[in-house]
């Protein structure tokens, strides 16, 4: 239904990620180019995310993406809209 679409995805016990949806099977997502979501600011939900992004983006803790990622026990799946994309994109990665 989204395969090539960005994507930000909850999954029951792995949390939140952003990136492209390569495929799904039932429960199973595949994402490519993958950000955890570790922690944001600046949108109140997810469904906020996927359709404004972050308006603190300093504050948030994205991780660096993986070319590819096999995600189980997925809850939701929401599209982003390009100004969601540009802004989550722009946030530096959380790194140690």
């Amino acid at each position: 239904m989204y395969e090539g679409k960005k994507v930000i995805i909850r999954a029951d016990r792995a949390g939140v990620f952003f990136g492209t949806l390569k495929n799904k099977d039932g429960s199973e997502v595949t994402l490519t180019n993958c950000r955890r979501l570790w922690y944001w600011d600046g949108a109140a939900s997810i469904s906020q995310l996927a359709v404004d992004g972050v308006t603190k983006p300093n504050n948030c803790k994205f991780t660096v993406a993986v070319e590819e990622i096999l995600i189980m026990g997925v809850i939701e799946i929401i599209p982003c809209t390009k100004k969601a994309i540009k802004s989550i994109e722009g946030v530096k990665e959380w790194i140690m």
